[in-house]
């Protein structure tokens, strides 16, 4: 088409709106209805793949499109009624239809075009507006080839093209065929693509030309569902002030986009109101494709004769009438003004006009007709023309003040201007600001303002202003339409993030904002999808209370939509997460989210139980217990403490039970530990090794403790809890046989399971349950999970710790609501760090515990304790009883028992089933043997002898491992034994921890496990008693039944250190007895008449006993494991040494005495003679003769008197050396300078100490102790003097025996005055092993006196030594003479 300056002018892709010409302005609700509708029948495509977008560490999926925006854009362009203030959608052209058949069609016609020219010009009629006055009126004439006499209707068309001329009138000839459902030639149904559902009867877009169809009343309505084919259908739903017209489309047709054909014409068609469902209708069907194309062509003709010529022509008019004034004035409406009032318009007048938003102009006002023009150019592209026009009106209106007017061609101009091809100016987006806030603010038209902010953020997006369109939509948000509010949002929220740096907080913040208005608006399931979208960029951040909101909203949506399973995840999330909510709050998400479950779980109630997210389960917290609880304390009876849940894990205490078993494992396998030896673990933690399968026996229960922690402020219940598992049995025979029992509902024949009725865990606690199995079959059990119902309680919440309210403690809890589900118990074994590649990745092993093998039956041992001390004094004895109970089905052997202290305890040795205890010791419950002794044999010893063999203490045996004494070596099912035990308080006082190890086996040897055991640890508390001291010296006195030398005498300091607060009021000392293989006690030296040795507390007592060694027949060869006991007694019975217990504790002192490391000096070849030679003189001051002290204290405790009795050891081993029976503390060293120096490296040749060396040789001498001498007879006194030298040791010794007088020293001299020995002063002498030698001196006096004979000094040597150890021996004690003169 041509421009006014006779341009061409192209216009692309022209739309043609038809409708209705009785229509009535859409109503605001209908709108409303109508919006709602596209929006929430516009969903995201189910298998539509979302854009991923990286912004920063976040990755979004987020839906590229959003056609429910766009579907609401165009719905509510097409919805807007036309107003006053502008002209884009008033109708420009009008189409009078009538009928081939009517008998006289042109007076039809006529009819027609006076109604529609009574419509327009009578004020009756507001709607619809007319664009101009003159409408092009355009005559069809429609014709039903199926139906109609062809002939008449070209006559008719003839006579047509006479009166309204070619360009005014049109044939259209359609409904070629009959409609025949049945015919062979299925043509698809043209106008299913553009019948729109729910639409109203659609106004046009900005850009659309509008035009009207009348119709003749009586025209069949299915002739009129024919109308265009490249049309976009726009229905009205509402009724008309008319009766049913035939050209209402029924209300279930469903809007679509034009096809793009050859113009795409708009197209309004209507069909009945009353054919509701369009399922069933097929439209058009009686259509060939000839048919279509004439419709197609109708149309064209229509466009091209018709409408633009009629706009082409109008624009013109339009034209000339503005610049036939353009002269007179600058501004186009200044001179419009002037040529209307041809004065100034007085203000008055224009107050008077003016309304809220300004002034209002009569119709035919000129500043109307520029923007009438303007809108022309605008419908036609003519976009350059239409923006001058846009900018003239503006200003004007603006003069005028008329604001909604100014507003209307701001908006427009800005719009042209951006659509102006070659983009000549920039866009003016403050022009729409301007618009956007009058139409707002001053003419409160929201409808409008909406428009333009709809226009303008499509305008800069396009340009990428994201932020300046965010900004804009933001803006337009407000209380009034929640739905309108919820799409500019989220379109706000996509400019967000579609910024060159995405904002991706801000796109999530706005994204909840719509979520929550598409939620007010009803838009569940946009609600959903936005909160959906929004959490992908608040999860996982720390923001718990923004996650728990979301969460909580999308479970809410989810439900309403009833996507069951969306739902339970999200409440799932609420409650896993470490909430930061208040409790009120929490017991709302739980109780949300157990009903919601609820509802899920009665969906399928067949299917597998869920997981629940409540409680939480530390899994590698849980333990496993292999066999019964332990049984409490019975009276005296006391069960041994074993191994329980309730102790705690201790890895130390856990390394000695190991080492024990491994010891005793030893022992029974000749020395050597099996290498399929593991130690047994009957409680299974994260500490154990559970590389391996664990073994349960079958018929002993299996405990699994779970550790379960409620990570919420409100209490949870579990109710019917249990444990889940499977079970694959195994016959005798060996062969598997699968049966897998997921439920806890499998036959109870195979695996017996506890169930907890009621299992309270209050808020934030944590608590363990204890589930227990009972294996019935041999298998492979596998422990999957646990089961229970999940609830909290109702009305009674525990406050502050404190406690329920009262009425809840009832133990039956009120549920409020609860679901039955599971939890599955996987254990992530240990990090594996062994080879290279375990140590470069991350591997674990695996952990077991939760997958016993079920074995054979076992014996099962019980034992206990009868009368077992807890508190004892040092070194007490006291007899207790141990019961031992086989509680199986099959009988045990091999019973021992193992413990790091041995001599804690005894079973009595041997001898002690053959020696009955004795009358008198029964009488005063001693735990010792005693006999009664006759008073005459008082100071003397009472000799027996006893072999440690029969203690169990043999050469090269394992001390710590002692074999119980069962009668016939077995223990039978049900069978129960008791043996007596004697016990000795340790010589530390405080309290020890001692442990016992008892180890047994089955009769039938079982592939699987060999051996069990069983612990006990007993705790026992020490005070102090007695402390003993002895030293040993060699006697000087030679009188010796046989002659021989070697006496000596032994001191025993005996002390009372006890502290009275044990009650204890004295001791006293009842026997002392020695036991050594070369040594006894022959009889005390120093006791006094009174034969009691009392010690009150903190009295020290001083016993001197004469020790002789023991006859040869007595003494076996060297190795013989044969001990001489010698008892002293003070008391007037003797207690049999030799005999258990006595004997037992001896034994177990020396075996724990042996033990402690010797420093042995290492031996080099040369050195060898040199060592041997040293070795032989330590031998000489080497004695081993050990000391027991038995005693008795007497206690008073709640006013009885009690008899307690015990013994201490002394091990003496060097002559001269004190010993003690208690290990003396340490003193620390006080703080000294540190020296520093250079080590020497010249090896010290090995000697033998100053000590060791004076004990070679033996001195004595023998001589009268006075003797009286006539002095004035014989001046000389002469005095025969014996010196009898004793050979300690082995070996040949060499001596020198020196008589010269070397004493120095004054005093000396005055003291003991001077004599002299007379002959040889020195002698050689040789003595062999062990012999006694004698020889004669004479000593010579010249005056009364006190004299010292003990000066002759000895000097010894090996004699196979070249190297003389030439050192003195030491003076014997002073030989004192008395020399009297009668």
């Amino acid at each position: 088409m041509r421009d006014p300056n006779n341009q061409l002018h192209v216009i692309k892709n022209l739309k043609i709106a038809v409708s209705n010409i009785i229509t009535q302005p859409p109503q605001p609700g209908a709108i409303r209805k109508l919006l709602n509708d596209v929006v929430s029948g516009s969903q995201p495509a189910e298998g539509l793949v979302a854009n991923v977008i990286t912004a920063g560490d976040y990755d979004l999926n987020i839906s590229a499109t959003t056609p429910w925006f766009e579907s609401y854009r165009e719905t509510f362009l097409q919805s807007m009624p036309a107003s006053d203030h502008e002209f884009l959608n008033h109708y420009l052209a009008c189409m009078l239809v009538a009928s081939s058949s009517e008998a006289e069609p042109v007076e039809q016609f006529s009819k027609l075009s006076q109604e529609q020219h009574r419509i327009q010009h009578n004020s009756d009629y507001s709607y619809p507006k007319w664009f101009i006055p003159n409408t092009l009126k355009y005559y069809v004439l429609l014709h039903d080839v199926s139906a109609g006499d062809e002939q008449r209707a070209e006559s008719i068309y003839e006579e047509m093209k006479q009166k309204y001329g070619t360009q005014g009138c049109y044939l259209l000839k359609i409904n070629s065929r009959t409609s025949n459902r049945a015919s062979d030639e299925q043509i698809p149904d043209p106008w299913s693509q553009y019948l729109q559902k729910n639409s109203i009867q659609n106004q046009e877009s900005y850009e659309d030309g509008p035009c009207t169809i009348t119709s003749n009343k009586n025209s069949d309505s299915n002739l009129l569902s024919l109308d265009g084919l490249d049309n976009e259908v726009k229905v009205d739903g509402l009724p008309n002030n008319f009766r049913a017209h035939p050209l209402q489309l029924d209300s279930s047709s469903d809007p679509s986009n034009s096809m793009d054909g050859p113009d795409h014409v708009k197209f309004a068609s209507s069909l009945h109101e009353t054919k509701k469902a369009n399922t069933g209708i097929i439209h058009g069907a009686c259509l060939t494709l000839t048919d279509h194309d004439r419709i197609r062509q109708f149309i064209q003709e229509f466009t091209f004769r018709g409408l633009l010529p009629h706009i082409e022509k109008t624009i013109r008019q339009l034209n000339d009438q503005l610049i036939s004034r353009k002269g007179l004035s600058r501004s186009l409406f200044s001179a419009t003004k002037k040529w209307f009032s041809g004065s100034k318009v007085p203000e008055k007048s224009i107050n008077e006009l003016k309304n809220t938003s300004g002034l209002l102009y009569p119709p035919e006002a000129p500043e109307l007709q520029i923007r009438k023009m303007a809108d022309l150019c605008f419908l036609v592209q003519h976009y350059d023309l239409a923006y001058s026009c846009y900018h003239t009106a503006k200003k004007d209106f603006l003069n005028d003040q008329a604001m909604l007017y100014a507003a209307g061609a701001l908006e427009m101009a800005a719009v042209s201007a951006f659509l102006q091809p070659g983009a000549p100016r920039p866009y003016p987006a403050h022009y729409m600001d301007t618009a956007i806030q009058t139409y707002r603010d001053i003419c409160k038209n929201m409808v409008l303002a909406e428009r333009c902010v709809l226009l303008s953020a499509e305008i800069l997006k396009s340009q990428s202003k994201y932020s300046e369109a965010a900004a804009l939509l933001i803006r337009l948000t407000s209380e009034d339409s929640d739905l309108r509010s919820a799409l500019l949002l989220e379109q706000a929220a996509h400019c967000f993030i579609n910024m060159k740096s995405p904002m991706v907080r801000k796109y999530a913040f706005h994204m909840i904002l719509a979520g929550h208005r598409f939620s007010k608006a009803g838009q569940k399931k946009h609600a959903l999808r936005c909160y959906c979208q929004a959490m992908q960029v608040y999860k996982g951040k720390g923001w718990s209370l923004a996650e728990d909101h979301i969460n909580f909203t999308i479970g809410r949506q989810s439900y309403t939509l009833r996507q069951l399973d969306n739902a339970v995840s999200a409440f799932r999330h609420i409650l896993i997460n470490e909430s930061r909510q208040s409790a009120a709050q929490q017991g709302a998400f739980l109780r949300e989210y157990l009903y919601v479950y609820k509802n899920v779980s009665q969906l399928s109630p067949d299917g597998p139980l869920p997981q629940l997210p409540l409680p939480y389960i530390n899994s590698s917290a849980t333990r496993v217990f292999f066999g019964h609880d332990r049984r409490p304390a019975d009276g005296e009876k006391q069960a041994a403490t074993h191994v329980s849940l309730d102790q705690e894990y201790d890895s130390e205490s856990s390394q000695q039970w190991r080492e024990l078993e491994e010891q005793v494992v030893a022992v029974v396998n000749r020395g050597v530990i099996p290498t399929n030896f593991y130690p047994t673990q009957y409680c299974l933690n994260s500490y154990s090794d559970n590389s391996r399968f664990p073994l349960a026996v079958v018929e002993e229960p299996i405990t699994v403790e779970v550790a379960f922690r409620n990570p919420l402020k409100v209490p949870l219940l579990l109710t019917d809890l249990s444990l889940l598992w499977k079970f694959q049995r195994k016959d005798s025979s060996g062969k598997d046989n699968e049966e897998v029992k997921e439920l806890v509902t499998g036959e109870p024949v195979m695996i017996g399971t506890e169930v907890i009725s009621e299992f309270l865990i209050n808020s934030e606690e944590s608590k363990v349950a204890r589930l227990k199995l009972f294996p019935h079959h041999i298998g492979e059990l596998h422990i999957r999970g646990v089961v229970y119902n999940l609830g909290t309680i109702q009305g009674c919440m525990t406050v502050d710790g404190i406690g329920a309210l009262p009425g809840c403690h009832t133990g039956k809890h009120s549920l409020s609501m609860s679901v039955r589900g599971r939890q599955d118990l996987e254990i992530q074994g240990p990090r594996l760090n062994n080879t290279k590649e375990e140590k470069t990745s991350i591997k674990y092993g695996p952990d077991r515990r939760l997958d016993p093998i079920i074995t054979e039956e076992m014996p099962l041992l019980e034992v206990f304790f009868i009368h077992f001390p807890t508190g004892l004094l040092c070194g007490e004895i006291r007899k207790a009883y141990v019961e031992f109970v086989n509680v199986s089905k099959c009988p045990l052997t091999g019973l021992k028992v193992v413990s790091k202290r041995p001599e804690f305890f005894t079973f009595g040795g041997n001898t002690a089933a053959l020696t009955p205890l004795s009358p008198s010791a029964s009488e005063n419950c001693s735990a010792y043997k005693t006999v009664v002794t006759d008073s005459t044999s008082v100071c003397t010893a009472l000799v027996s002898s006893a072999s440690s063999v029969d203690f169990g203490i043999g050469i090269g045996s394992q001390p710590e491992v002692i074999p119980v004494p069962l009668p016939d070596a077995v223990l039978l099912p049900g069978a129960s034994v008791q043996l007596p035990m004697w016990l000795r308080g340790p010589d530390e006082e405080g309290v020890h921890e001692i442990n016992f190890l008892f180890y047994y086996e089955s009769v039938q040897k079982q592939p699987k496990i060999r051996h069990r055991i069983l612990r006990h640890t007993a705790v026992i508390c020490t005070s102090r008693s007695l402390n003993v001291r002895a030293t040993v010296c060699r006697s000087n006195s030679l009188e010796d039944e046989e002659g021989r030398g070697g006496n000596m005498l032994v001191f025993v300091d005996v002390e009372n250190t006890n502290t009275s607060e044990a009650g204890v009021k004295e001791f006293h000392i009842v026997q002392v007895s020695s036991s050594s293989k070369h040594w006894k006690l022959q009889k005390s030296v120093n006791l006094s008449e009174n034969k009691d040795a009392k010690l009150a507390s903190r009295e020290k007592g001083k016993f001197c006993f004469k020790a002789v060694r023991c006859r040869e027949k007595e003494v076996a060869t060297q190795f013989s494991e044969k001990y001489i006991f010698a008892d002293i007694i003070f008391g007037n019975e003797q207690i049999i040494s030799s005999a258990s217990p006595c004997a037992d504790f001896f034994y177990r002192s020396l075996s724990s005495e042996l033990k402690k490391p010797q420093a042995q000096p290492s031996v080099h070849a040369e050195k060898q003679s040199v060592e041997d030679a040293v070795r032989l003189i330590q031998k000489c001051s080497e004695v081993d003769l050990n000391i027991v002290v038995l005693w008795k204290a007497y206690v008073v405790e709640d006013s009885k008197q009690l008899i307690l009795e015990g013994q201490h050891h002394v091990i003496l081993h060097t002559i001269g050396k004190e010993a003690f029976s208690c290990p003396q503390k340490q003193e620390p060293p006080e703080m000294e300078l540190l020296k520093f120096f250079r080590p020497e490296n010249t090896t010290v040749p090995l000697r033998p100490s100053v000590e060791q060396l004076s004990n070679l040789i033996k001195t004595s001498l023998h001589y009268p102790e006075s003797f009286n001498h006539p002095f004035h007879q014989k001046s000389l006194c002469l005095v025969p003097v014996t010196l009898l030298l004793s050979n300690c040791s082995k070996a040949d010794v060499d001596v020198i025996v020196d008589l010269r007088h070397k004493t120095t020293s004054p005093e000396a001299l005055e003291i003991h005055g001077s004599f002299t020995w007379l002959g040889q002063t020195q002698y050689k002498l040789q003595l062999k092993s062990q012999e006694i030698h004698s020889l004669q001196l004479k000593a010579c006096f010249v005056h009364t006196g006190v004299y010292n004979l003990g000066t002759p000094r000895v000097f010894a040597k090996l004699s196979d030594q070249v190297t003389v150890f030439e050192t003195s021996q030491q003076n014997s004690m002073p030989a004192l003479i008395i020399i009297n003169n009668v």
